[in-house]
C-alpha cells in the first residue's frame, strides 16, 4: 500500500480538514464558531458537518440556550484515530516527498 492510499478521502476537502481540526483540539466546537474560524456559509458547514457525522467520526448534539437554538460538534475517538491516522499519512507523504 502507498503512501497516498494511506490518506482519508472523508477528510480530502479542505473545510472537513478545518472542521476535524478544530474538534481535535477543542473535542467540542459549536456550529457559530466553526462558522466564524472557517469562513464558510451555514450551508457549506452544514453538508460538510453531515458528511463527517456520516462516517461516525462526529456526534451532534442540540439544545437550547435561552429560546436560541445550538448545534454542538464532538469529535469522538473512531473520529480522533481516522483523523491522526489521515495526518501521519500527510507527514510521510510529505517528508518522503
Amino acid at each position: 500500500m502507498s503512501i497516498i492510499d494511506k490518506l482519508n478521502k472523508a477528510f480530502d476537502h479542505r473545510i472537513r480538514l478545518g472542521i476535524m481540526s478544530i474538534l481535535i483540539v477543542n473535542d467540542a466546537a459549536d456550529f457559530k464558531q466553526l462558522k466564524e474560524e472557517l469562513g464558510v456559509t451555514d450551508g457549506n458547514l452544514a453538508s460538510h458537518t453531515k458528511a463527517l457525522e456520516k462516517e461516525k467520526y462526529i456526534r451532534v448534539e442540540k439544545s437550547f440556550i435561552g429560546r436560541k437554538p445550538n448545534t454542538k460538534y464532538i469529535i469522538n475517538q473512531h473520529g480522533k484515530e481516522a483523523f491522526t491516522s489521515h495526518i501521519n499519512a500527510l507527514e510521510k507523504l510529505i517528508k518522503n516527498g
